[in-house]
C-alpha cells in the first residue's frame, strides 16, 4: 500500500482527496499546514506527497524547496489555484514532479498520482524505515550511519521487507520475490535466511523490526513494541 501525504489548507478540499484516494486503496494522510510535515516524512513511508501552495505558514513550493535541500526525495504533486505560466513554470523549478490546477478534476487526480508513482516508486534515492536507511545509488543499508554488511540475498530480503512495511508477506509470496520461486527452495529456507537477517540489523532483539506471524509469515515493522 502507498502512503500519501496531502497538504492542503482548505479543510473540505482535503477531505475529499483523502477519500477519494482512500478509495483507490492508498493510505493517506491529511495536512492543514507545513508544521508537522517533516516530522510526518521522518516517521511516516510516505511515497507522494500533494501539495497546496497557498499555506498560512508558508508557501507551499517554498516548503518543497527547503526540504529539498534537507535531502528527503519524495515525489511531489502541486495541487493549487496558481495557474499562471510563470506559477507552473516556477513550481517545477521548486521540486515539483506534477502540477495540477484548481478547480481539479478528480479523475484526473487519480490518474496523475497513479502515473507518479508508477514513473518514481522505484527510483527514490533513499528508502527511510524507522531508523534503517537504504541509499539505492550504492545498494547499502545503514542503521545510525553504520552501513550493515549483509549477503545479496539479505539484501534482497530486507528490502522486499521494507517496501511491504506493515504488509503482511507469505513464506510463498518471499521465495517467489526474493528467490525467484526455485521449486528446490524450501519455506525452512525462509526461516532460516530470517534468522540470520534479524542478527545483523537486531542482534539484541531490541528493535523487533521483523515479526515473525506463526504459520503465515513475516512482516517488517513501523512501530517498535519492546
Amino acid at each position: 500500500m502507498y502512503t500519501i501525504l496531502a497538504v492542503e489548507d482548505d479543510g473540505d478540499i482535503l477531505e475529499l482527496i483523502e477519500y477519494t484516494l482512500e478509495k483507490d486503496g492508498y493510505d493517506v494522510i491529511g495536512c492543514l499546514d507545513t508544521l508537522k510535515v517533516e516530522q510526518i516524512l521522518d516517521e511516516e513511508n510516505i511515497n507522494l506527497i500533494l501539495m497546496d501552495r497557498n499555506l498560512p505558514n508558508m508557501e507551499g513550493s517554498l516548503f518543497v524547496e527547503s526540504i529539498r535541500k534537507k535531502g528527503y526525495t519524495q515525489p511531489v504533486i502541486y495541487l493549487t489555484a496558481k495557474d499562471s505560466d510563470d506559477d507552473i513554470v516556477e513550481g517545477f523549478k521548486r521540486g515539483a514532479d506534477d502540477y495540477i490546477t484548481k478547480p481539479f478534476n478528480l479523475d484526473v487526480l487519480r490518474a496523475r498520482v497513479k502515473a507518479v508513482l508508477k514513473r518514481t516508486i522505484g527510483e527514490m534515492d533513499v528508502i527511510k524505515a524507522r531508523d534503517i536507511i537504504y541509499k539505492a545509488n550504492v545498494k547499502k543499508f545503514y542503521i545510525n550511519d553504520e552501513m550493515i554488511d549483509l549477503t545479496p540475498l539479505e539484501h534482497d530480503l530486507l528490502l522486499e521487507l521494507i517496501k511491504n512495511q506493515d504488509l503482511l508477506l507469505s513464506r510463498d509470496s518471499l521465495l517467489e520475490s526474493v528467490w525467484g520461486d526455485n521449486s528446490e527452495t524450501k519455506q525452512k529456507t525462509v526461516n532460516v535466511a530470517i534468522k540470520r537477517l534479524k542478527g545483523k540489523i537486531d542482534p539484541t532483539g531490541e528493535k523487533d523490526y521483523i515479526k515473525s506471524i506463526r504459520s503465515e509469515g513475516y512482516m517488517f515493522s513501523t512501530l517498535q513494541t519492546n
